[in-house]
């Protein structure tokens, strides 16, 4: 390729996807640094995951675009500035060093950056044992961009707590933690940003900075100078100017990115001499780039001039595009100095010149015909073009996905007689199993979406044989249960539930001086006025009440009503506790047809499934064949997320049931899903002799009535359709399955039809209502349950925006989903706004079509706009949060959610699971008033919607905030009226307890099910996590609250590792604290109620002043040698001197563990 060194354009062809990486990576083993210009994100991560296969030793370096729009008001997410700032550094510092090959995007590489000198004193190295000036540290961090929080879970984060350093800085996967130990570096370690736990220990560390905007006092004195040189004098209402003159970031602070800096430069300017390479059609793209920069910049140009005042949002003075974004002619002469290569995929012509030359590369031919055709077997064609591909002397390879398709893969064609299969890990194994005396195909892992053959090499990839699958490598798998419990702090003015007092609103933490000690507690006022302080340390005894608006009374403390209530709420669970079991226990009974799918056939089946499995929804379906085959009518609920897979397990189990010849019902709430299903279902049994209708009211009577029958003679081998399937006019001769989905939107009369059901034949109950935890317990062996919380592996996670309404990025962004082909929801919090946001929607986008649906049209208005909206029809769906629960619209990947401050965040978090849903990246914009301050919870609620936008985080989330409606609806419609009686977490406890309590011993021990009660322990010395340990009061809430769950001496053991980790060497205060919990726990095993403590010893009250052994306990006191004594008022009185407040706490610790053997 000795061609590629000389200045000027050539067209290189044949270097199809995959052939392109082997040729690119060759000009850079040869010594050559190279720039590649792909079209967008997702075609650079594939040539990087090539080339890393391909040539493992090639130095890869990816520069990403903004992840946002020309003149947005928003800032690119930390990651991709991370990611930007990272390889500019690196480029920055190593100016002709070693060969290398940087891949960018046509955006990217179309914008101008940080000049190289700006990044000349922007390292900062240290390593153990050397010596850090803090002040010199935090100053390099705040003027490098790094923001100071409370805890780090961000990229581009920092927090300071005494002599531990936590940060995030670019290029690494995970933050770090350094300890010192004076001004010397003791420890460095990398952390979970989630769990906050230490994962590894590192020797040395570099910090670069996070962000291309840096504010210290030079870069802001120019910015304000160049910004009223541009735009004349600034008014009181301009934020951006306001925020920089403070010092302060704004968002959207980079789009004004040259009048920080003295000059900018470009990424050609990064790599002087490099061979550049583009695309195939990166040069359309380039021409629409500019395009749209000019178009964005008119438009808020325009709207500047037009501007009517805060109506229309903050004032947006739009830079010249020059200033951010090269020109075009600055683009060709760019591109003119250098030696360039445009990428083809195509064989180029014969007669061609010199400046065009084919590097021999095709693109493979896929296995479509043999799919669809009904005459041809699939891996009969597979097997007839590797035997091609050898005789033609070629080494084929096998790629797929993952390592778990991998695995699917050798499985089939080792079924169809393809024996001779090598699963191998790197390139250079793959070659050596071509080249052996075998011939045995390789099966590697490589994400190709088409084969192609090059050189000696053909390879064949999953999708070329089994259809379209787009997937990306799994993500590492998270679980924020703990960092949820420390969001989920209580917020002053928060309504809870005491379970001795009832209903009370929290009002602040406060330090007590108990006992001569100071002592953490919460103040909770109740009716009257009266205040109630609980320890910190039986946070336990606090529940939420449940959602904000449910209108509770507060309860007068000491009074009776409170107890009253909860009486009647225990009886009633007990009664639904002994029905649920009995229920269960029938079922258990019972003698159900056992069924197996058969092996073959169904791991061909598994392989229509377009994605890999995830681990949750391999499990899902593992249990849910289990059940099938156990002899017993099964009865599984698969609750998860939306779009995380919950259709893929029904859809194995009917091809389990109606191969084995009995009939499948699929039952949905709505007309439009049972199309949607109906279509789902024939689209993946197209071809196998299985008969699929529908029943619903889309289909004509004489159509109805035909299916009927036809079901009733045994034809029909699955009906999909509404709830009118329950109905005494549907007879199946020989049904084997009901598969339900959405079971809580079903009315009271088909839940009881479908009760009568379930001891006769297999049920499967899908539901995308998250549940709580403790719901998930309580039902535990009544249903049987599987939980499916990890997303698809190829799903993006929905790019969240809260930001101040603006008509610009609002129209850009339907605008963008409109031209990609897609659709918008646009939600209100009420039926009132909806009015008024037409008519803006009306002025931004007149071109697009607007419909609007609520809860006050008939349900066949609303089905006729959901069916119009689905077909396409509609550009823009406006809506209150009905869609909450709608329709899996793969096309709708934009949602706009007007005053999302007045939303709970459960109600946030399932509307924006209405997009995202396909492999398509999803925007959320979440629009709050520009002229009103937040209320400090909705600012919190909005804070975590935008922190949590990875994946996997959701259905924790939702779990956590979920409201009333939601756990009532999952159970039956007369729970409801119990939850808001005793509040929904305090419900949940109870009814977990009385399942239990029902299945060990029947109704009569339900009925007065033992209560876990918080005991109360004072011991005079101090007991709370000090201010000067944890700052932040919403991360000491969270903490306390996790305390709180701590259950034995293990759990107590590893939070206090945690602490330390984190924090910093445990306070006495502290390990005090968790002494306590310790205690407690012995507390409740020995039946003890309270234990006061002092220099002279403890008073020990018994609960309900009795002892489970009193013959026991008389034996013990008998042999203490009169150092304990019974008080005529059943008090025990140990008599020991404990001065000293450690000592006081081990006697008890040891009291407390010798009267819990004996209780035993």
């Amino acid at each position: 390729m000795k061609i590629l060194g000389k200045p000027g354009r050539l067209s290189l062809g044949g270097t199809p996807p995959g052939a392109d990486a082997i040729v690119l990576g060759r000009v850079v083993a040869g010594g050559r640094t190279l720039l590649h210009i792909a079209r967008d994100d997702a075609r650079m991560a594939t040539l990087a995951d090539a080339l890393a296969f391909f040539h493992p030793g090639v130095r890869v370096l990816t520069f990403p675009a903004w992840d946002c729009l020309p003149y947005d008001r928003v800032s690119p997410a930390g990651e991709v500035v991370s990611r930007r700032l990272d390889t500019l550094t690196n480029l920055a510092g190593d100016g002709r060093g070693r060969a290398c090959v940087v891949l960018t995007t046509v955006n990217a590489a179309t914008q101008r950056v940080p000049a190289r000198a700006g990044f000349a004193h922007a390292l900062f190295q240290a390593a153990i044992g050397q010596r850090v000036d803090l002040a010199k540290l935090q100053a390099f961090l705040a003027g490098n961009g790094y923001r100071r929080t409370d805890t780090v879970r961000e990229p581009g984060e920092f927090a300071l707590r005494g002599g531990i350093v936590d940060l995030f800085p670019p290029g690494t996967t995970q933050p770090l933690r350094i300890d010192l130990f004076g001004d010397h570096i003791e420890d460095i370690r990398a952390f979970d940003p989630m769990t906050q736990l230490s994962a590894g220990k590192l020797e040395h560390f570099d910090l670069k900075p996070v962000s291309e905007v840096v504010l210290d006092p030079n870069s802001i004195a120019r910015f304000r100078t160049g910004y009223r040189e541009l735009f004349g004098a600034v008014g009181d209402d301009d934020r951006l100017y306001e925020a920089v003159s403070a010092g302060q970031r704004y968002g959207g602070i980079e789009h004004w990115l040259p009048l920080f800096h003295e000059r900018l430069e470009t990424l050609f300017d990064y790599l002087p001499g490099a061979i550049v390479t583009l695309d195939h059609q990166a040069d359309e793209l380039v021409s629409a780039r500019f395009d749209l920069i000019a178009e964005y910049y008119t438009a808020r140009a325009s709207l500047m001039r037009g501007r009517r005042g805060q109506e229309d949002g903050p004032p947006y003075r739009p830079l010249p595009p020059e200033r951010l974004y090269l020109a075009r002619d600055e683009w060709q002469s760019a591109l003119d100095k250098r030696a360039t290569a445009v990428l083809s995929p195509f064989a180029t012509p014969e007669e061609t010149g010199e400046r065009t030359i084919d590097a021999g590369g095709r693109i493979g031919s896929d296995f479509a015909a043999a799919r669809s055709s009904p005459n041809v077997a699939l891996f009969d064609a597979v097997r007839e073009r590797i035997a091609s591909e050898t005789g033609a002397g070629r080494s084929v390879a096998v790629a797929a996905y993952s390592p778990g398709s991998r695995d699917r893969l050798a499985t089939l064609f080792k079924e169809h007689g393809l024996e001779e299969v090598a699963p191998v890990d790197t390139w250079s194994d793959a070659q050596a199993v071509g080249a052996g005396a075998g011939k045995a195909i390789a099966l590697i892992v490589l994400g190709l979406e088409r084969g192609f053959t090059f050189e000696s090499v053909a390879i064949v990839t999953e999708q070329d044989i089994l259809g379209e699958r787009l997937v990306r490598a799994a993500r590492r798998r998270i679980r924020p249960d703990n960092f949820l419990t420390e969001v989920g702090t209580l917020h002053e003015g928060d309504l809870v539930v005491h379970a001795d007092h009832g209903i009370g609103r929290y009002d602040g933490l406060v330090t007590l001086e108990v006992a001569g000690a100071p002592h953490d507690c919460l103040r909770l006022i109740y009716a009257g006025g009266d205040k109630l302080f609980v320890p910190v340390e039986n946070i336990d005894v606090l529940s939420r009440y449940g959602s904000e608006d449910a209108g509770a009374e507060l309860d007068k403390l000491g009074g009776v009503h409170w107890q009253a209530r909860k009486a009647r709420v225990k009886e009633r669970i007990a009664e639904i506790a002994h029905k649920l079991i009995a229920i269960a226990t029938e079922r258990q009974l019972r003698a159900g047809d056992a069924i197996v799918p058969q092996a073959g056939l169904f791991h061909e089946f598994c392989a229509r499934f377009a994605w890999p499995e995830t681990d949750d929804q391999a499990k899902a379906i593992e249990e849910t064949i289990e059940d099938l085959g156990s002899g017993r009518p099964m009865d599984r609920l698969i609750c998860g997320d939306v779009g995380f897979g919950k259709t893929e397990v029904a859809l194995r189990a009917a091809f389990a049931v109606a191969m084995a010849g009995q009939q499948v019902a699929v039952v949905v709430p709505t007309t439009l899903l049972a199309r949607q299903h109906f279509k789902t279902f024939t689209t993946r049994f197209q071809g196998l002799p299985v008969k699929i209708a529908q029943l619903s009211r889309l289909i004509e009577p004489a159509d109805a009535a035909s299916v009927r029958k036809e079901i009733a003679a045994g034809n029909v081998d699955i009906v999909v359709g509404t709830t009118a399937m329950l109905g005494k006019s549907v007879q199946f001769k020989n049904l084997g399955l009901m598969i339900v989905d959405e079971e809580q939107h079903f009315g009271v009369a088909q839940k009881e039809r479908l009760k009568e059901l379930r001891a006769n034949v297999h049920i499967l109950t899908l539901t995308a209502t998250p549940i709580p935890r403790t719901l998930q317990l309580a039902l535990a062996g009544v249903r049987d349950m599987s939980i499916i919380a990890s997303p698809p592996v190829d799903r993006l996670a929905v790019r969240t925006f809260v930001m101040p309404y603006d008509p610009v990025v609002l129209r850009e962004a339907i605008l963008r989903e409109r031209f990609r082909g897609g659709q918008t929801f646009y939600v209100c919090p009420r039926i009132e706004d909806i009015k008024f946001v037409r008519e803006r929607l009306t002025t931004i986008v007149p071109e697009c079509r607007v419909e609007v649906a609520h809860g006050r049209l008939t349900p066949a208005e609303i089905e006729g706009v959901m069916t119009r909206f689905y077909e396409g029809k509609v550009d823009i769906l406006l809506s209150t949060n009905i869609v909450e629960s709608g329709l899996d619209i793969p096309t709708a990947n934009t949602m706009i959610i007007h005053r999302a401050d007045m939303f709970g965040l459960a109600q946030l978090y399932q509307l924006r699971g209405r997009v995202g849903r396909s492999k398509t990246r999803a925007y959320a914009y979440l629009t709050v008033p520009s002229d009103r301050l937040l209320t400090p919870t909705a600012q919190k609620r909005l804070e975590v919607m935008q922190t949590l936008d990875s994946l996997g985080a959701g259905f924790q989330l939702a779990s956590y905030d979920l409201d009333i409606r939601g756990a009532g609806n999952l159970l039956g419609e007369e729970q409801s009226g119990h939850i808001r009686e005793v509040g929904i977490e305090l419900y949940q406890h109870m009814l977990e307890e009385a399942v239990t309590a029902a299945r060990e011993a029947g109704p009569a021990k339900a009925a007065a099910a033992a209560e876990t009660w918080s005991p109360q322990i004072s011991i005079g010395t101090p007991v709370l996590i000090p201010e000067s340990y944890v700052e932040d009061l919403g991360v000491r809430l969270g903490l306390y609250r996790r305390i709180a769950l701590l259950e034995n001496q293990a759990e107590i053991d590893a939070f206090a590792a945690e602490l330390a980790d984190r924090f910093g060497k445990l306070p006495a205060e502290v390990e005090n604290l968790l002494e306590i919990i310790a205690i407690k726990r012995l507390c409740r095993a020995a039946g003890v109620d309270k234990i006061d403590a002092g220099p002279k010893g403890a008073v020990v009250a018994l609960r309900a002043e009795r002892f489970q052994r009193p013959e026991k306990l008389v034996a013990f006191i008998n042999a203490q040698a009169g150092t304990v004594k019974l008080r005529p008022d059943q008090k025990l009185v140990y008599l020991r001197a404990w001065d000293d407040p450690r000592k006081r706490l081990a006697g008890i610790n040891r009291l407390l563990s010798d009267l819990a053997k004996v209780a035993a």
